[in-house]
């Protein structure tokens, strides 16, 4: 039954400064949540070593996380029209402040892993509801402001994530990761509350699809354990990570036919109807993935092979949100003027640009070289985020918003993981198979073990010294090669914008309400 309040249908876009003190709560929110999916993992080994378990079951800090957000996120849909966005948001938020205050007091890595399922199952919601309520207090005018905001927070949380949690392990302690997040929820959710009260959205009081959530649960926490302990395990060669294929695989079918035929459906599917929201979800899906890939194979690449700490490989990651801060309200503004699909697509191409920059580096390269393309990398990526989001959510129907931000959220994430598993692996299949090359191709390998006994290596060093060049080298071939492929897949991503059906009009972000 739906709600009949006057102000669940009568609301109007706020104004002056409660409007952008509103949008700042919102945009504060969605930076949290985003800072918590990468703060924690520069934290893993300290966590690991205060509560006495292997970095391996260290991990499981960040696995548990990972699933309880990805299955939450597409419920959004279903969680804000039962229950309204933003006694949702609020509840979410003021959960994610709890559940990180447990994280930090854990006495048992169970314990913590078992925090960690509850804060990723606040978390998940706030992201695509922080858009949504976005798109419904500010008018249609400021509507493309709003959206530079909310993807500014989502451009630079990645990447201010590393940095800081490496700079509060070292300083405060692991349990301050968690602990930061509880004054920024307490007060965000407060005021948000206040705030937000009379945006609140319709609610219509439709059954509980117990059947859709176990499937949803069943094939997403297969999926994301396989891809998270995958590498370890050496993929498909192990039994369990062939299990969890192919509980993947069917729970998914068995998820897709079952929602599609579910009058009252827990994840909306039938929004893949709108061209639009698919293709701009496809080119999310496979630009996110490439991007995100380089978020983690630089930082990786610098520490394991060319002799960066954490604190400088952050600092170097760093430059990629200087730009990005200062082109995301220019994008936004653009979106009123030109074809959003034009901008998705320069911005892509950027990307690819600076990518297919990265595949000539050398194992000489200095701190600036690798500095220059973060920076370029932070100019193209507003043009990317900001049009392609407001584009997919604008081919939606006003009462599918929600739904479709939490659609386009968890397909987004599922391709960074996607994209992260697939990097590192063939990284490293590279390598392996360069150093085995090269060293097949030396020529005259006594005389360069001769020339290092000359400068007073011993016979074993002098080994060392060759295999280390030859394994620099090798990791070096390895990486230009990961980053052409990415730069490729750029490519692809930035031509399929164009089969997104053309806007009748400039993108109008104000169309979902709710």
């Amino acid at each position: 039954m739906a709600d009949s309040r006057p102000g669940a249908d009568d609301f109007a876009p706020m104004s002056g400064s409660t409007l952008w003190i509103a949008g700042s709560l919102l945009a504060l929110a969605n930076f949290m949540v985003v800072l918590d999916t990468t703060i924690a993992n520069v934290s893993v080994p300290n966590i690991a070593g205060g509560l006495a378990v292997s970095p391996s079951q260290g991990t499981w800090v960040i696995t548990s996380y990972a699933v309880a957000e990805a299955v939450t996120v597409p419920l959004t849909g279903w969680l804000a029209n039962r229950f309204g966005a933003v006694k949702t948001f609020v509840a979410a938020m003021i959960g994610f402040g709890l559940f990180s205050a447990l994280c930090g007091v854990a006495p048992s890595l169970g314990a913590l892993v078992a925090f960690r399922i509850g804060q990723g199952l606040m978390g998940g919601p706030m992201m695509p509801l922080s858009q949504t309520l976005l798109r419904r207090i500010f008018p249609p005018r400021l509507q493309g402001a709003a959206l530079g905001l909310w993807s500014m927070t989502t451009v630079v949380g990645p990447i201010a994530g590393p940095l800081l949690g490496g700079a509060i392990c070292d300083d405060i302690g692991w349990p301050w990761v968690f602990y930061i997040n509880v004054p920024i929820a307490a007060v965000a959710g407060f005021f948000a509350w206040r705030m937000l009260k009379p945006a609140e959205t319709k609610v219509q009081r439709l059954p509980v699809d117990f059947v859709g959530l176990g499937l949803l649960i069943l094939w997403i926490g297969a999926m994301q354990i396989m891809l998270d302990k995958g590498k370890d395990l050496d993929w498909f060669a192990s039994p369990f990570i062939l299990t969890l294929a192919i509980v993947a695989v069917l729970g998914f079918i068995s998820f897709v036919i079952w929602e599609m035929t579910e009058a009252h459906p827990i994840v909306d599917l039938r929004i893949f109807r709108h061209r639009g929201f698919s293709a701009s979800t496809v080119i999310m899906c496979l630009a996110f993935g490439a991007f995100f890939s380089s978020v983690v194979l630089i930082p990786l690449w610098l520490q394991t092979n060319m002799g960066y700490t954490a604190a400088w490989a952050g600092r170097v990651m760093a430059f990629q949100g200087v730009l990005a801060v200062v082109m995301s309200p220019i994008a936004a503004k653009l979106m009123g003027k030109v074809d959003p699909r034009a901008l998705v697509s320069f911005g892509i191409l950027v990307l690819a640009s600076v990518t297919l920059w990265r595949a000539f580096f050398a194992p000489n390269i200095g701190f600036w070289g690798l500095a220059a393309p973060q920076l370029a990398m932070g100019f193209g990526m507003p043009f990317f985020f900001v049009p392609l989001t407001g584009l997919a959510l604008g081919a939606v129907e006003p009462q599918e918003t929600a739904s479709a931000a939490g659609l386009m959220n968890f397909m987004r994430t599922t391709a960074g993981a996607f994209g992260t598993s697939l990097t590192t692996t063939a990284w490293e299949n590279l390598a392996a198979a360069r150093h085995s090359d090269i060293s097949g191709a030396l020529i005259a390998p006594q005389q360069t073990l001769n020339l290092f006994q000359g400068l007073g290596f011993n016979a074993d060093q002098a080994l060392q010294q060759l295999d280390g060049l030859v394994q620099s080298q090798s990791v070096m071939l390895a990486t230009d090669k990961v980053f052409a492929i990415c730069a490729l897949v750029f490519c692809i991503a930035s031509m399929s914008v164009w089969l997104a059906p053309k806007p009748r009009a400039a993108v109008d972000l104000s169309a979902g309400g709710h």
